[in-house]
This record gives C-alpha cells, sequence and structure tokens, in this order.
C-alpha cells in the first residue's frame, strides 16, 4: 500500500505551506492579536489570488473540483501556521449546497467560488453531545425557525450561513441569512481569537429550497470532522516541532532538559497520539473522497482528534514550564487553538460512546465488505 500524496496534493500542500508561513509569523500574529479583526483578510485575500479557498467547490460551480485530501493538505499547513481564515467553513458550506441543493443556488455557490459572498457553517451544532437548540416548523408558506445557536464562527461576517435545526424527529440543516429579519447576533471572540457570535432566530421564515434533506447532515458532519481533525493535526505536529527545539536549548542541572527520560517519554507520548490521529486521517480521506461509507471512521478520528488536543497540547505545555505561560511566547497560542478545535469537535468520550454505538449494530466493518457491497451495486 502507498499512502504517500501525489505529485500535484504535495505541491498544494507545499503552496499551502509556504502562504501561511510566509504572512503567519510569530511577530505577525502578535500583531494579528493587537488589531482585533475578526480574521485574517490580508491572508484571505491571497488564499483567494492562490485558489486556495475554493478547491473544494465543484468544478461546474467555479471551483476547483478537488476532493477532501486536497482540502486536507491546505488545512494541515493552515494549522501549523495558526492562520485565522475561513478555509474549511467557506468550502463546505458551498460543496454540501452543490451537493444537495445545486440547481436552486447555483448563483449562491458559484458567488462562493468566486469569493463575492462569504460562506459559514455552525459547525458546533453539529457535535450531537451539545444538543440542538433551533426548532424548524413547517408553516403554510415554509418553515420558521426558532431558538439559537452559540459561538458560530464568522457569522457576522459570512453572507449565509449552514445551521443545523430539528424537524420533527429528524435533524435538517438550513441555509440562513444571519441578516434576516427575526435573526440576532451576539458578537464575541473566541479563545483561539477567532470571531463568533451567537445566532439568535425568533421565528424567522425560511423557504423550502433553504431546506436541505436529512442526508445532507452526516453528509456534511463526516467532512467538518475531517476538516477539523487536519487543522488539529497541523496544530499538534507543529507544537511538537517547536517544543523538540525548545527542548534542545532549555538547559537545567548542565544539562539539555531533552536528554531527561521523563521528559523523552513524555514526547513519545505526543508523537504517538499525532500518528494515531494520522493514520485514521487518512483512513477517513480516503473513504470520504471515494464515496464509501465512513461514520466509523469519522467517529474514531474525532475520538482520537480530540485525545491529541489535549494530550499534546497539555504536554507540550507542561515541558516549558513557566514559559509555556508566558503571553509573550507563541507557544500558548497552540494550546488556544487545541482547546478550541477540540471544543468544536465535542467530547473524546461522546465520539467514543457514539462509535460504540454505531459498532453494536453494525457487524460489518473493513475493506472486505466495501468490496462485497460494490459488487452488489454492479
Amino acid at each position: 500500500m502507498d499512502f504517500s500524496l501525489s505529485e500535484d496534493q504535495r505541491a498544494i500542500a507545499q503552496m499551502a505551506d509556504g502562504l501561511f508561513r510566509d504572512n503567519c509569523s510569530d511577530e505577525q500574529m502578535r500583531d494579528y492579536d493587537l488589531a482585533a479583526k475578526p480574521f485574517m483578510d490580508d491572508v484571505w485575500q491571497t488564499c483567494i489570488e492562490t485558489g486556495l479557498h475554493a478547491l473544494a467547490i465543484p468544478e461546474e460551480f467555479g471551483g476547483s473540483g478537488l476532493g477532501m485530501t486536497e482540502l486536507f493538505c491546505v488545512l494541515q499547513a493552515q494549522g501549523a501556521s495558526l492562520a485565522q481564515v475561513p478555509i474549511w467553513e467557506h468550502q463546505l458550506a458551498a460543496s454540501c449546497l452543490a451537493q444537495f441543493h445545486g440547481e436552486q443556488h447555483q448563483a449562491l455557490i458559484e458567488q462562493a467560488a468566486s469569493a463575492e459572498k462569504l460562506l459559514a457553517v455552525a459547525a458546533t451544532s453539529l457535535n450531537s453531545s451539545l444538543g440542538v437548540d433551533l426548532q424548524l416548523t413547517a408553516t403554510d408558506a415554509g418553515f420558521t425557525l426558532q431558538g439559537q445557536i452559540g459561538a458560530v464562527a464568522y457569522a457576522a461576517q459570512a453572507d449565509h450561513l449552514l445551521v443545523l435545526a430539528q424537524a420533527g424527529n429528524e435533524l435538517r440543516l438550513v441555509l440562513l441569512n444571519p441578516q434576516a429579519q427575526g435573526v440576532t447576533l451576539v458578537e464575541g471572540v473566541a479563545n483561539n481569537g477567532v470571531a463568533v457570535a451567537d445566532v439568535q432566530c425568533e421565528q424567522v421564515n425560511i423557504s423550502a429550497s433553504d431546506v436541505l434533506p436529512a442526508e445532507a447532515a452526516q453528509w456534511l458532519e463526516q467532512r467538518v470532522i475531517a476538516a477539523l481533525s487536519s487543522l488539529q493535526l497541523g496544530v499538534s505536529a507543529e507544537q511538537i516541532a517547536r517544543t523538540s527545539e525548545y527542548l534542545k536549548e532549555r538547559e537545567q542541572f548542565g544539562r539539555a532538559i531533552g536528554t531527561f527520560q521523563a521528559v523523552q517519554m513524555t514526547m513519545a507520548d505526543c508523537h504517538i497520539a499525532v500518528e494515531a490521529l494520522r493514520s485514521t486521517l487518512y483512513q477517513l480521506l480516503y473513504r470520504l473522497d471515494a464515496g464509501l461509507e465512513s461514520t466509523p471512521e469519522a467517529l474514531a478520528t474525532q475520538h482520537l482528534s480530540c485525545e491529541a488536543a489535549h494530550l499534546v497540547g497539555h504536554k507540550t505545555q507542561h515541558v516549558h514550564g513557566g514559559v509555556g505561560v508566558d503571553l509573550t511566547y507563541p507557544i500558548h497560542r497552540f494550546l488556544y487553538w487545541s482547546r478550541h478545535l477540540s471544543m468544536v469537535l465535542g467530547s473524546a468520550s461522546g465520539s467514543l460512546e457514539r462509535l460504540g454505538n454505531w459498532l453494536a449494530n453494525n457487524d460489518k466493518l473493513g475493506w472486505k465488505y466495501d468490496l462485497e457491497e460494490n459488487q452488489i451495486n454492479r
């Protein structure tokens, strides 16, 4: 088996890595913190100029028509540099619309591909452990939306949001205009510096064309898990790389602290957590791009991403000692990002419980059952 990226995928990864590192140095990140902007608009503009904002949007709508693996290449680089840009939110919202309501929203998807419109996703609502506080009710004219969603990234900056609502016994994705009558935004800032807003809906009128079919929720959730885990892989890998350099230089008792056995074992635990996440994430990306059933792979990736966020974030912070909590030293930003990503993904125990429930009701898991299913479909 060859798990290496293709030449084109490596080129995308290198371009993204160069773009983010050139624009997200530690000094530039400090300037961004002081500027108190909702996101890095100059970096976002560069992403638009290079086409990174539309990699996963289908070609027929003006995007590049690439898959989740190519998007992973960009997001891993984004995570390593902590770039505050709405890359995955914008693309997955547009791709989901294209997948399920492309004809009804062709103009909007094309505007997203050309960056005339910014789209976002209420990712926290996809985390079932938090519950869904939005209620979608059918009316003679269409639907109404009632309730709220907390801490939606870029809600105040986006032209449209994809939100999850409870419609009877099922969950439905709804395309929401944050400026519509009855919508109130309470703006704030997440712990990693991203602009967020609570979205409160008071009997908001929704047209039937803005309500996606039930299967769209699972389609989007699995890709959101892959996107957030790609970011987390980049964050954690960079945490380890920076910590390793620090451990070579920091001396105590006349020796570099990286030579201490306890420190080495701590860093080995971090490395194992990252590689476990990487292997499950690669499997998830492959299955999503191949159109295969991906529920258990998504839940396993979600669990390991939350585990890596906590373990790597805190252990790398710990071995830095007092320097780790000095806000003039950059390592604290990686912990903030890890905490934020794991919060949006949900708890490690919650995803493990969902995986256990899936396994209890599904006794066919593995590549040989994929082959059998493909043969039946033919």
